[in-house]
Order: C-alpha cells, then sequence, then structure tokens
C-alpha cells in the first residue's frame, strides 16, 4: 500500500529522534563557575589534600555547590563568579608552586546524561570570552644550538677517529668550520663525515671543511620544533584545566592559541611564555646532606634539595640538560619496575656518555627548574619580577655509561614514571617564543554574542515557520516540524562530536536553517503539480517524494562539496563554518526527506483521501 512505512523503520526513526533529543537537551543545562586544581610535575591531588582545600574553603567560608576528585584534578562548583573568583584567590595563595589554581566553567548536565556520554557543545573563543594569543618561534635559535651541539659531536668523532684537526667552530650563519694542517687529514676526515653526519653538505677550500645543513634537514628541524613547541603548549595548557583550549599552527614559524575562558592576560603568557628546564646533576655523596641540612652549612660547589623527604646535596655542575632530550616515554625495565626510556639528540651526548661511564653504581638526579612571573610594586609601579623555582624531581643509580638511548629507574610508581617522562618531554619549550598579538574577549561579549547568535536563529525560524504555514498549510507544518528535527539532530550530532561551537558555527545552523526547507518546497510543489494533473492524492504524495529525491540530492550534495573543499582549504572560523554547514546539510537531508515523510504518511497513509491541505 503506498505511503506507509513499515513497523520497525517508525520505530527506528522515532528511536532517532529520542537519540538525538537526549544529546542534545544537554545545551539546555549551561555552564557552572568552577575552580580546577591540578598537581604540577610530580604533586599529585590526593584525597587528603582534597580533605585540605575543603577545609580551607570553610575556614574562610567559601561556600561551593559541590566538589570532585578525578585523576589529578580537582573541580569545585560555585553558585556564583564572584565566589569564584575568591575561591581561585585564597587556593592559589595556600597551594602554592606545586598546584595550578584556574577559573574554569564546567557543564551543569546531571549526572545520569554525562554518564553515556551526552555532554553540551563546547564553546569557542568568541562565544566564552578568553584570550588569543598569535606567537612567533625562534627557529634561528634552534638551528643555533643544533651547531653547538654539532661542533661537540664532531669533535669528538674526529678525536676517536685519531684524525687530527686544529680548529673546529661554528659560524653566525650556523655553517661549521674545520681545518686541519695537511691534506691527507682533510680527505680522511671528510669521508668520515660524509659517513657519520650525512645530512651536513661539505664545501672544500684549502685545507678548510665548511658544513652546512641541508634544506631537507633544516626543514625536518623547523617542523619538529614547530611540532613539539604545540606538544609542549598543549600539555601546559592542559595541566592548568584550561577547557577547549586551541593549540594550532599558523604558517611556517607561528602558533596560534586560544584560551577560553582565561581573562588574565598576564598569566596568560606567564603559562605558555615562561621558561622551564631540566638539569642532570651527580649526587654529592662525599657530604651528609642530612648534617648539612640540619647545620645550614652548605659545601662549596653543591646545593641542597629535598625529594620525598629526604635532604639530597647535588654538585652545580650540569651534566646534561632537558633541550638535549628528544623523546622520553613511560616502560618498565626488566625487574617489573617503572622506568622512563629517553633518546637523546640535542647535543652534548657524549660528553654525557663519558662522565656517566665514569660515574657507575652513582646517584644522579633530575631537577626541574621553572622562572614564573610575580606582580610586585617597585617604586609605587606594578613590575613583573622573574623568580626561577626549581624542583627535584628524581634521583636514580646509574648503572652504566649512558648512550643515546637509556633509562631512568628508582622510580616509586608507573605514575611517577609518565610524570617524569611528560616534564621531560615537554618541560622546557624547544626554542624561544615571542608574543606578536594578544586580543581578549571579556565574557560579557562572549554572553552577547550567544544572544544574539541564538536570536538570529529564532528570527529565522519564526519567519520560516510563518511563512511556509500560511502557504502549504498543513504540509507546512509538518515541514515546520522537520525543521525543529533538524535543529535537533544537527545540535545532537554537533554534542556527539565534542565540536566546539564558535559564531561561524552558530551562522552556519542560521544557514543550514534557510536551506532546510528547500527540500520540503521541492517535494511539495511536485506534489501540486501531480495534483493538478490530476493524479490521485496518494499518488501524488508517493510521487512528489520520489520523483523530487534525485533533485534534492544533486543540489545537496553540491552544496556538500563546496563545505567540504572551505574545510579542505580554510581555517579556523571557516572551518567551523564549513563542518556546521556539512552536517547541517546531512541532517537536513534525513530530516526533510524520511522524517517528514514519516509524518505524512501517519496522517495520510492507508487512507482514502480525497483532498490535501497542501494550499493549492
Amino acid at each position: 500500500m503506498l505511503n506507509q512505512f513499515p513497523l520497525w523503520k517508525n520505530l527506528l526513526l522515532l528511536g532517532a529522534v529520542l537519540l538525538s533529543f537526549i544529546y542534545a537537551v544537554p545545551n539546555l543545562f549551561g555552564h557552572d563557575p568552577a575552580v580546577q586544581i591540578s598537581g604540577t610535575g610530580v604533586a599529585k591531588v590526593t584525597p587528603e589534600i582534597k580533605t585540605q582545600i575543603e577545609d580551607l574553603l570553610k575556614k574562610n567560608n567559601i561556600s561551593y555547590a559541590a566538589d570532585k576528585l578525578s585523576g589529578n584534578d580537582m573541580i569545585i562548583r560555585f553558585n556564583s563568579t564572584d565566589t569564584q573568583i575568591l575561591a581561585k584567590d585564597t587556593l592559589q595563595q595556600a597551594l602554592g608552586d606545586n598546584f595550578v589554581v584556574a577559573l574554569n566553567l564546567i557543564s551543569a548536565t546531571p549526572n545520569w546524561l554525562s554518564a553515556i556520554g551526552a555532554e553540551p557543545m563546547k564553546l569557542g573563543l568568541d562565544l566564552r570570552g578568553g584570550i588569543h594569543l598569535t606567537l612567533e618561534v625562534d627557529i634561528q635559535s634552534v638551528l643555533t644550538q643544533r651547531a653547538i651541539g654539532m661542533v661537540r659531536n664532531l669533535g669528538t668523532e674526529l678525536r676517536q677517529a685519531n684524525v687530527r684537526y686544529t680548529d673546529i667552530q661554528a659560524q653566525k650563519d650556523n655553517a661549521i668550520i674545520i681545518k686541519f694542517r695537511d691534506q691527507a687529514t682533510l680527505d680522511k676526515a671528510t669521508t668520515l663525515i660524509k659517513k657519520s653526519f650525512p645530512e651536513y653538505e661539505i664545501t672544500h677550500e684549502p685545507l678548510q671543511l665548511t658544513l652546512k645543513q641541508n634544506l631537507q634537514n633544516i626543514e625536518e628541524i623547523r617542523q619538529a620544533t614547530m611540532d613539539q613547541t604545540m606538544t609542549t603548549l598543549r600539555n601546559r595548557v592542559n595541566e592548568l584545566g584550561i577547557a577547549e583550549a586551541i593549540v594550532q599552527q599558523q604558517g611556517a614559524t607561528r602558533i596560534s592559541v586560544d584560551l577560553p575562558g582565561i581573562q588574565d592576560a598576564a598569566r596568560a603568557q606567564e603559562i605558555l611564555g615562561g621558561t622551564a628546564t631540566l638539569d642532570f646533576r651527580m649526587v654529592d655523596q662525599e657530604h651528609d646532606a642530612q648534617l648539612a641540612q640540619q647545620s645550614g652549612s652548605i659545601p662549596a660547589g653543591s646545593t641542597l634539595y629535598t625529594y620525598e623527604d629526604r635532604p639530597y646535596l647535588l654538585k652545580n655542575q650540569v651534566l646534561l640538560t632537558g633541550n638535549s632530550i628528544t623523546d622520553a616515554n613511560a616502560g618498565f625495565g626488566e625487574d617489573g619496575r617503572a622506568t622512563v626510556n629517553v633518546r637523546l639528540g640535542g647535543g652534548g651526548e657524549a660528553t654525557f656518555y663519558r662522565t656517566t661511564g665514569q660515574n657507575v653504581g652513582k646517584l644522579m638526579s633530575v631537577v626541574y627548574i621553572e622562572t614564573k612571573l610575580d606582580n610586585k610594586m617597585i617604586d609605587g609601579t606594578p613590575t613583573k619580577v622573574r623568580r626561577k623555582v626549581e624542583r627535584l624531581i628524581n634521583v636514580a643509580v646509574i648503572k652504566n655509561a649512558l648512550p643515546a638511548n637509556f633509562q631512568i629507574s628508582g622510580l616509586a610508581d608507573p605514575v611517577e614514571a609518565r610524570n617524569l617522562a611528560l616534564l621531560l618531554r615537554a618541560g622546557a619549550l624547544p626554542a624561544n617564543i615571542d608574543i606578536i598579538e594578544q586580543r581578549v574577549l571579556g565574557p560579557k561579549l562572549g554572553l552577547q554574542n550567544i544572544k544574539q547568535g541564538m536570536l538570529s536563529v529564532a528570527i529565522g525560524l519564526a519567519i520560516l515557520i510563518i511563512f511556509v504555514t500560511a502557504y502549504y498549510r498543513l504540509f507546512g507544518l509538518i515541514a515546520n516540524i522537520g525543521l525543529f528535527l533538524n535543529l535537533l539532530v544537527l545540535i545532537a550530532v554537533l554534542s556527539m562530536l565534542g565540536m566546539t561551537l564558535t559564531m561561524s558555527g552558530i551562522a552556519g545552523i542560521v544557514l543550514t536553517i534557510g536551506m532546510a526547507i528547500d527540500a520540503n518546497v521541492l517535494i511539495f510543489e511536485r506534489i501540486r503539480e501531480e495534483l493538478r494533473n490530476g493524479m490521485s492524492a496518494q499518488a501524488s504524495i508517493h510521487a512528489g517524494y520520489e520523483r523530487a529525491f534525485t533533485t534534492i540530492i544533486d543540489s545537496n550534495v553540491t552544496t556538500l562539496l563546496v563545505a567540504l573543499v572551505l574545510f579542505g582549504i580554510g581555517t579556523g572560523t571557516v572551518k567551523g563554518f564549513a563542518v556546521t554547514l556539512s552536517i547541517g546539510i546531512l541532517a537536513s537531508m534525513f530530516t526533510a526527506i524520511t522524517l517528514t515523510r514519516a509524518m505524512v504518511n501517519a496522517i495520510y497513509g492507508g487512507r482514502n483521501v480525497q483532498h490535501l491541505s497542501i494550499g493549492i
């Protein structure tokens, strides 16, 4: 019989609509102001720390709605923004440098919806407020550092091969010049360098070799530096608990960073531009660290540190810095205990190998060093003062001479190993960065953008509803219901995919609403045409949907292709618009063709109908 769906198909469509409602409804609950507390380095937010934080809030008469410990983060919800800011300042002062206290917005979605993955769409910088930064990465400093490290490696390689040179040094253009006494030694060095360092191009001059990195190697270093810098920046903002932060490359040497919810520009610059590094040092085992701590008398050439409530004297001489580390991953040793596998490649490997070989069986340490910016009043003027924070994060026994790949053992558990690997990989920026652009968007402006965006959607819907209902009557009402379902499906899909909603995304939604009615207009006009040709009501409905299908597919596919092109070549705002438009097109095809026909079938299907309320 014409215009009737089988029961299973109706149930499937009903299930799709119900599922869309469940995953779209979290967007109605909004967000609660919150404070997120995260441990830095090996510091952790334990249940004991959670209890201390709760007692501190009660002591200062700061009321909170709820709190939760999730992994190494503690999230505290508040009923107002004023209370949130007061709590943030109080906790930051009490917890000190071992913990990061960040303002955040947490979804107010009920737990039962969150348990099935139903979360609201994330809000972009333009809707939530925050800071946009454009950073310039100093690639030249990395090439210079590589050249200096290569001078040491070349010198070691030549000496080990008994190739004598009179001088070796790096030039300002990062070229390396090696001088020799005779041609035979030069030829021998050329053969050795070509074999061991193929990434360098060699230019011969009288008793002198000039080495320059080839263009392919320079490009690889540039991109690797950009990738590592973005990884470091992402790790930093993740440790701060900044939700929906966006870090992406922009051109050859620039990085764009969006920090939604952050309003303190100085704090953002400290987060992203602050320097951090790692030092490998030998432990001074010739002196008693406990005695030195009690007496306050520190031996010359050593510094006193504390690790796991125990004092250690470390020698000031640095064996290796974190800049030499190219990769680090947590793992397990042969004894089943947690380790960190380290790979070197930034220079200094030969010296490190020789020094560790001479100190097998002794203790070596890893010190994490970070530079923080403090606000201080100097002569009545607010001034940024740099303060160095040093923290001993590991002490281990040297089991053998450490080559370019080695393991750090002596770790307490896998969690500590993962934390240490993270610090080694991304504790230090691989290159200097400069902030060349900064824009701050207040939360009030973001709220205004949301209201204006929602108002545009509401106005667009209202105009369409009035016009379509007046022109197509009952069929127009069905088309309007299809529009609401289209919006419901679109929001549900965006929420399930974890998309970030921006003003460009709202523009895509508005355009989708305007385009979604096109398919129904094509179908309804085809039904009218068939009725005017004398076809029965049931046959007209069937012909209208079947014969308009090809035209609808053609028109939507061409628009979808344009949206995909925009996504492929666009960046940022354009991508957001393209994603929303693409999903909206697919959703409109589903709702306009399938769901509206199901409603028409429910009203007219299987009946002897003489007249259709379609506004002829």
